[in-house]
């Protein structure tokens, strides 16, 4: 039984997998919804879906990468909710290459989207949640973050970078009320592989799908309502 409190929940990486599950699982349980990503059509179908079941859902077309649309998403989430209790930094993608083949553009767009895409949805979330007294910030890495494997290193490295990010925003904000933590899936049955950049034929066979993204989101969801540590 859905029970309402009325919190609002800003996800990035909204319209596919594992933030589309953590959208309609948290729209269930009374959450008011702000959904962000690029693809707008997605995100309004999400929308429509969570209105029909009784849900609130806002939702905002935003490029993570892009600094200013990110502000302009938690501006669009306060002008329609007047807060924002939990921010969950899930937008990102890979890329299956060697290091020699990995150009210096594609490193740079995979730092942009997977890495200050997140540094600006916590800039974002900070400033909110120290005027409310509380909130809960969480960035959902991967193992990648931990374990490197051949063929990865791009997306392994932005994970890392994640990793450290979440730490020392935990540290810095400690005694304020505002919650930090860190989500790390091992490789997930979603349509990220499929719009993964793949200059390897075939691709890894270590890449097992090992949870779906509606088993992931259920983890995340008892994160966002049991909040741990980074």
């Amino acid at each position: 039984m859905k029970h309402e409190h009325g919190r609002v929940v800003v996800i990035t990486g909204a319209s596919a997998g594992i933030g589309r599950d953590c959208a309609l699982q948290l729209a269930e349980r009374g959450y008011r919804v702000v959904a962000a990503a690029r693809r707008m059509d997605r995100l309004n179908a999400l929308c429509e879906e969570i209105s029909r079941s009784g849900g609130v859902c806002l939702a905002v077309q935003t490029d993570v990468s892009d600094e200013a649309a990110v502000d302009g998403l938690l501006a669009r989430t306060v002008a329609e909710f007047g807060r924002a209790d939990v921010w969950i930094n899930n937008a990102g993608f890979g890329q299956l290459a060697t290091i020699e083949q990995t150009t210096a553009d594609e490193m740079r767009q995979l730092l942009e989207v997977n890495y200050l895409g997140a540094f600006y949805g916590c800039r974002a979330a900070v400033r909110q949640m120290r005027l409310q007294g509380s909130g809960h910030i969480l960035n959902i890495s991967s193992m990648a973050g931990k374990v490197c494997t051949p063929l990865s290193a791009g997306y392994s490295a932005t994970k890392h970078a994640l990793n450290a990010l979440t730490e020392a925003l935990e540290i810095e904000l400690a005694g304020t009320g505002i919650r930090v933590s860190c989500i790390m899936p091992s490789f997930t049955t979603t349509d990220f592989s499929e719009v993964m950049v793949r200059k390897v034929a075939g691709g890894s066979k270590a890449q097992v799908p090992t949870a779906t993204s509606a088993q992931v989101a259920r983890r995340i969801v008892r994160c966002v309502e049991r909040p741990r540590s980074a």
